[in-house]
């Protein structure tokens, strides 16, 4: 089994951005937490992150036929973006949706996922132990 992590706008910035909401933890520590968790149960893992969206959809395409599911954290592209939706749809890889905050508790515009409207699950608010649910679930669900 192989598994995309994917991340979106401003997750490379983790441990400096908001660190009351997102944490000490960098980015690169999170990929690290990823790799050793999946290891230990014989899963290959792949993280990615952009800030652009074109990337994103770049990545979610290329996923079809070299990975057997996503856990994908859009960022602010939760609640914008339309084109990751179809992205997801047209490869059909089942996906669950990450945040690390609880967006349910924030401002209003954070309420909108069209995310959801694909995800087979939806992680919210658990911190970086979000990740390892999400591949935990994918793990236990298809592998």
């Amino acid at each position: 089994m192989h598994l995309l992590v994917l991340n979106g706008p401003n997750l490379n910035m983790l441990g400096v951005r908001e660190p009351d909401i997102y944490g000490k933890t960098t980015y690169t520590d999170l990929c690290k937490m990823i790799e050793a968790h999946v290891r230990e149960k014989g899963v290959q893992v792949t993280c990615e992150q952009s800030n652009h969206e074109g990337t994103l959809v770049d990545l979610i395409q290329a996923a079809l036929g070299c990975y057997d599911g996503i856990v994908l954290n859009p960022g602010a592209y939760t609640h914008t973006s339309i084109a990751l939706l179809d992205a997801l749809k047209a490869v059909g890889l089942p996906t669950v949706e990450v945040h690390i905050s609880d967006v349910g508790a924030r401002e209003p515009f954070r309420q909108i996922s069209y995310i959801a409207y694909y995800a087979e699950k939806r992680i919210i608010g658990k911190g970086l132990q979000g990740y390892l649910d999400a591949l935990d679930y994918l793990i236990e669900r298809y592998a």
